[in-house]
């Protein structure tokens, strides 16, 4: 992409009511802050359609709060147009990225998160739906540090 491109990028959980949108907003949140906002365009979806229309997990909203992010999005689920308009389907974890791959999503779109931080040592963002609140600060530092090194990568040309 040159660098007038427009970085289209789609956020992938199961339900997306709690990883996606969280990676999806704080994304926004980092783009916004540098001024850059104009040069992507940034969506969440699940590969589920439990809960599409619905507004982000609580815990979620309050994690996301506590850091300062916005929260904007209601869920929506995934679909193969998707395929076509975002560069990136960037999924929390394998069984999302497999779903997506099965659905006939291309190899080279469908990428874990985790795989743009070099620092992390998984690779797989953890779904905290089921767990306690600590579990909600462990996905946001996990998703935190993915889209700083996402973002830098793709201003730097390096994606």
């Amino acid at each position: 992409m040159g660098a007038a491109s427009v970085h289209n990028l789609l956020f992938v959980c199961m339900g997306n009511i709690c990883r996606s949108p969280l990676a999806a907003n704080l994304f926004r949140h980092k783009i916004k802050t540098r001024g850059i906002a104009d040069r992507f365009h940034v969506e969440s979806a699940g590969t589920g359609a439990w809960h599409v229309g619905e507004p982000p997990d609580p815990r979620v909203l309050q994690n996301a709060a506590r850091h300062g992010v916005p929260m904007t999005d209601l869920a929506r689920q995934v679909n193969r147009e998707d395929f076509d308009r975002f560069d990136l389907l960037l999924c929390m974890d394998n069984a999302n990225r497999d779903h997506l791959l099965r659905m006939g999503a291309p190899q080279s779109k469908a990428r874990l998160l985790l795989e743009f931080d070099p620092k992390s040592t998984v690779r797989e963002v953890p779904d905290p739906y089921y767990g306690g609140d600590d579990g909600f600060e462990t996905v946001y530092r996990l998703v935190d540090a993915a889209c700083d090194a996402l973002l830098e990568q793709l201003v730097n040309g390096r994606e």
